[in-house]
């Protein structure tokens, strides 16, 4: 438990520091800017005061005037060494404040801490006695070099920073010693109405005594309150348990409503599972009898001329062109009773698998395209049957090999209702149609289109769709149960998402994501079919 004591003392402390912090760093940029100030101050007037006065004494070579103005010039302690030389730079005259450092002054000033300026003393006429005539008015006589540190600002800095830092810790001492003295005047009470909070709610109100009302502040106000709530609480406590009984009653009831109803409608999506692959056995069925019917009379074709080949051989009459006619129809018949039989066998396949599938609860890998166009090739006679050869066709693009790792049969009944809501709604008013299934792999997501170029669904409609018992198409014996299906085995079993997009008059898209590999969920719902909506 975070003590509130503790945040408002952190915090407290907090902002007073950093306000401290602040107006001492403003404090100590303004004393660094004030000294740095001076600092180039004095380095202006100590060349000007040498390029002035050095001069003279240079030109009557009096190195005992120049030590003079040098040393004067040393006072401030800023002022390290001060060199002198003469035209030719050879070393006149200097002075150092520290004897051991005149080498290392000279041959490297960075190593003293500081900064040097160079200046190049100039003589004037004044200085050559009139001789303006043999001389120029004014030449270089010599130069001066002067050392400066910055040793005594750093130190003031320093010193400047180590008080602010004692200041603050000073401060926020007193502040923690006063907020301890303030702050308990407020908690202790507090923390005794809070003991008869716990007390109250381990008793439940019935045992708990009432605080005493001798304060005569705000806590005070605050214990009436507490002990006017606490009776209070004892009338409540008695109300509840009374509802409480009649509310054990009524769920009772009401979890015997629930268990009836969940019976009827397990019993209900049964039903609507029996009735699709009821309706699908039919449909492939009816598919089944035309290759078979065409493998049968290729066969009955086939035997006959070989009837009557044989006939032939036996009474000794065998003819060329005999020959050539029964290996024609011989392999005429032969490739019809090969193509009839391979589509028979792919309808028996696609039809055993999506079958099994859609009445079993056994997860497997898939490979998603393949398994689309078993379900659409097992419901082709649902778009033969109610709508013409070919009228409405399916297309199947998948790009990539997507192999899924889940329950196929949920993924055919999502295809089936999907399917049958098409056929059974997009194109009830039209003869042609184009249903159009797209499948692509985002990372561990798929994301799956079947769209229609159908009537649409209206925008009153559009919202309503995926509502149990919803539907436009009951007196044909629509049931509602289709897409509410479709919506529960994607979100649920599939751990997905399923929208929808609609225009009047350009068709309707479902759009489905769900992982690429199936998340098993106590939820999921498997192997519950459907009619379409």
């Amino acid at each position: 438990m975070h003590s509130v004591r503790v945040q408002l003392s952190v915090l407290f402390l907090f902002v007073t520091t950093i306000t401290l912090a602040a107006f001492g760093v403003y404090n100590h940029v303004q004393l660094s800017n004030e000294l740095n100030a001076n600092f180039v101050q004095l380095q202006k007037g100590t060349i000007t005061r040498l390029s002035i006065s050095l001069p003279s004494p240079m030109w009557s070579f009096n190195l005992d005037a120049v030590g003079s103005i040098i040393k004067a010039e040393m006072v401030p302690e800023e002022v390290l060494a001060i060199d002198v030389f003469d035209e030719n730079s050879r070393f006149l005259f200097g002075s150092v404040r520290d004897e051991q450092k005149r080498i290392v002054t000279r041959a490297h000033a960075s190593g003293l801490k500081g900064i040097f300026v160079d200046t190049i003393l100039f003589r004037s006429a004044a200085d050559t006695g009139g001789e303006e005539a043999v001389m120029p008015v004014s030449s270089a006589i010599g130069r001066v070099v002067v050392y400066f540190s910055r040793h005594r600002i750093d130190e003031i800095l320093r010193a400047n920073v180590i008080r602010r830092i004692f200041e603050v810790l000073v401060l926020d001492a007193m502040l923690v010693i006063v907020l301890s003295l303030s702050l308990r005047i407020v908690f202790n009470p507090l923390r005794r109405l809070r003991e008869a909070l716990f007390e109250l709610a381990r008793h439940d109100g019935e045992d708990v005594e009432e605080l005493p009302e001798t304060q005569k502040n705000e806590f005070g106000e605050v214990v009436k309150g507490f002990n006017q709530t606490q009776r209070k609480f004892k009338h409540i406590i008695e109300s509840l348990r009374q509802a409480e009984e009649a509310t054990q009653h009524e769920a009772s009831k009401t979890r015997q409503a629930f268990l009836g109803l969940k019976a009827a409608q397990e019993s209900m999506l049964q039903s609507e599972k029996l009735a699709s692959l009821g309706g699908l056995v039919a449909g492939v069925a009816h598919e089944i009898n035309t290759p078979v019917g065409i493998t049968l009379t290729s066969a009955s074709t086939l035997l006959d001329a070989t009837e009557r080949l044989r006939s032939a051989m036996s009474e000794g009459a065998m003819k060329k062109s005999e020959i050539m006619a029964y290996i024609v129809s011989a392999s005429e018949g032969s490739r019809l009773i090969m193509k009839n039989a391979e589509r028979a066998a792919h309808l028996i396949q696609s039809f055993k698998q999506v079958a099994a599938d859609q009445t079993s609860e056994h997860r497997r890998k898939y490979e998603l395209k393949e398994y689309i166009e078993e379900v659409m090739s097992s419901l082709h006679p649902k778009f033969k049957r109610e709508h013409g050869e070919k009228n409405v066709q399916a297309t199947v693009i998948c790009v990539e090999l997507i192999e899924l790792d889940g329950y196929p049969g949920a993924m055919a009944q999502v295809l089936t209702n999907l399917t049958m809501n098409s056929l059974t709604h997009a194109f009830k008013d039209t003869e042609q149609g184009m249903i159009e299934i797209t499948a692509e792999q985002q990372g561990e997501m798929v994301v799956m289109h079947f769209s229609d170029n159908g009537c649409g669904i209206s925008p009153a409609n559009l919202g309503k769709i995926f509502d149990p018992f919803f539907t436009t198409n009951r007196d044909n014996g629509g049931t509602g149960l289709g897409l509410n299906i479709v919506y529960n085995i994607v979100n649920k079993q599939l751990g997905g998402t399923v929208v929808v997009q609609s225009e009047i008059g350009k068709g309707t898209c479902f759009i489905l994501k769900f992982p690429r590999n199936t998340i098993d969920s106590e939820d999921a719902v498997v192997g519950v079919g459907g009619a379409a909506v």
